[in-house]
């Protein structure tokens, strides 16, 4: 396929091990495929905390809360969408770290506002503000979904870097 991604994965998971945080994920449109990442990697269970799959809508009312309203209004791939995915993934989890994708894989689905490609992401971790992305990635439908999970986990890995050294 493309490049590994365990090498961003263990450096997350050697970030959140020596800061003492767990990580949860929220995921749609990669079903999974970051939290299989994480835990690919030996000793992960000291700093990945658990992963919502939350394809459907109802899922991602049922199992994060995301608001009705919000999904009706914007839609599911939508800042608004991700960022309560994100906050719903570490209300009900152990978690002081998350990641939310939401998106659109192909090869059916998309629209002329968006299109096959387009992917939200959501992180939030201590110390920063929640930060959301909207990025538009080209490739098939697994090539989307590759690219999608190798930006969540770097975007943690960006938003570490701007962040307090120490968990509040």
């Amino acid at each position: 396929m493309t490049e590994s991604l365990d090498p961003l994965a263990v450096r997350l998971g050697a970030l959140l091990h020596a800061r003492g945080l767990r990580l949860a994920t929220a995921e749609s449109c990669t079903g999974g495929w970051i939290a299989k990442v994480v835990t690919d990697i030996a000793g992960s269970s000291a700093w990945f905390d658990r992963g919502f799959v939350t394809y459907s809508n109802a899922a991602k009312e049922d199992l994060l809360g995301v608001a009705t309203q919000t999904l009706q209004t914007h839609g599911a791939v939508s800042e608004p969408v991700v960022l309560e995915m994100a906050a719903g993934a570490l209300a009900r989890s152990q978690a002081q770290v998350a990641v939310a994708v939401s998106g659109i894989a192909g090869p059916d689905g998309g629209s002329e506002d968006k299109p096959v490609g387009t992917v939200w992401f959501a992180w939030v971790v201590p110390g920063a503000p929640p930060w959301a992305r909207c990025l538009q990635f080209a490739g098939n439908r697994g090539e989307v979904r590759h690219q999608a999970v190798r930006v969540a986990i770097e975007g943690l890995l960006e938003r570490f870097a701007g962040a307090p050294q120490s968990a509040p």
